[in-house]
This record gives structure tokens, sequence and C-alpha cells, in this order.
């Protein structure tokens, strides 16, 4: 019975984290954008903290090889569908730093590597832009995800340190930026906003001490 009762508690507990989870991160997504933190900054940074803190700066996309990221479509993106990859390029700060983008949603079923090629060509000008987007950080590979696919620069994971160190972009941030704006004149790659929805958090973690996943 006190496990029973105990158990009911914790349940209660975790419904509490959950809703304020989801207003906490509706509430970061609905913000203005503010400045880019810091170099200085960055290593204090923590995704319960900052984690889709919206961020408008400007920068330099690099004529560095790009890495795509497979994906089957977004939980929280309502314009991106069906199998795909996600466009990792870094981009280089007035001061220096180097930060990954996510610049947007590639649609390519046979994950067509000239394609893609194509597609993200068209970022790289050697000027600066004005990006705006939100702040995420690097995903941990499960246990059966599949290995990165180096030929096609292809990952399944958005492990971004692990990819600059593959193809050899140098240090980054700690963090990346999921690209809202400029879409491209093509729309390709498609860039959005996102939206954080609550039937993306799950909870049916093995023990009360477990982490919370995430949410979005």
């Amino acid at each position: 019975m006190a496990l029973l009762i105990g158990l009911g508690v914790w349940q209660l507990q975790r419904r509490v984290e959950k809703h304020a989870l989801i207003a906490q991160l509706t509430e970061r997504l609905a913000a203005a954008p503010g400045a880019l933190p810091s170099s200085a900054q960055w290593n204090a940074l923590t995704p319960a903290r900052d984690e889709f803190r919206r961020v408008r700066f400007s920068a330099t996309y690099e004529s560095r090889p790009d890495a795509m990221v497979y994906s089957s479509g977004s939980a929280i993106r309502d314009d991106v569908s069906g199998p795909g990859t996600w466009a990792f390029l870094p981009a280089r700060l007035s001061a220096g730093e180097a930060v990954v983008i996510n610049a947007g949603f590639v649609q390519n079923t046979m994950q067509d590597r000239a394609q893609q090629d194509r597609a993200v060509a068209r970022l790289v000008t050697g000027a600066p832009v004005t990006l705006t987007g939100y702040i995420r950080f690097p995903e941990a590979a499960g246990a059966l995800t599949p290995a990165e696919n180096l030929a096609k620069r292809l990952w399944f994971t958005r492990d971004h340190p692990a990819i600059a160190r593959a193809l050899g972009w140098g240090e980054v941030a700690p963090f990346y930026v999921d690209l809202e704006t400029p879409m491209p004149e093509s729309g390709i790659p498609k860039p959005g906003r996102s939206r954080c929805i609550s039937r993306t958090i799950t909870w049916n973690t093995p023990s009360p001490g477990s982490a919370l996943p995430a949410p979005c």
C-alpha cells in the first residue's frame, strides 16, 4: 500500500513538472529573439535554462562540407512531414567563433547527396547574414541509432560536436541554432518556427529517479 501511495504521489509530482515544463517552453518560443550569448557565457548555458531560447545575430556561412541529419518528420514543425534531412553547417561570427546552424529541412526521400549539396551551396555567399532561430543542445545516440555514413555526410543524431570533429569544422559552440529565418529564395533548406507540442513529452520513465526526456 505504501508503495502504491508513493507511486501515486510521484505521478502527481510529474504531472505538475510536465505542465510547468510545457509552460516554460511555450514562453520561450513565444518570446522575442534576443542577442546571442557571448562566447564567455557559452559554457554556462544549460538545456534546462536555455533550450529553445530565441536569438538573433549576424554570421557568415562557411564554405565547408555540410552535414545532413536524417529525419522522418518533425513533431514540432507543422510544415515538415515525410522523410528528409536537416542541413547542418557552420557559420562564423564577427568575433571569430563558429556556431553550427541547422539551416532547415531538405525533403529528400532517396538521400541524394548531389541534391543536398545544391540546396546548401546557395547559402554560402561569403557575406554576413542576419539569422534568427532558437538554441538547441546536442543529442546522444541511442543503442539502436545507425552509425553515420561519412561518404554521404549523413548522420542520424543531432550531435553537432561529433559532426564538427568528423568534418573538420574546428571548435564550435556547445549548442547549435535551429533556424527560423531567413528563408532562402528556393525554399530549400526550409527553416521555420517551432511549436512545442505537449504530446511529445512522454512520461513512461523506468523509475522515479529517471531524467525527464527532451520535450521537443
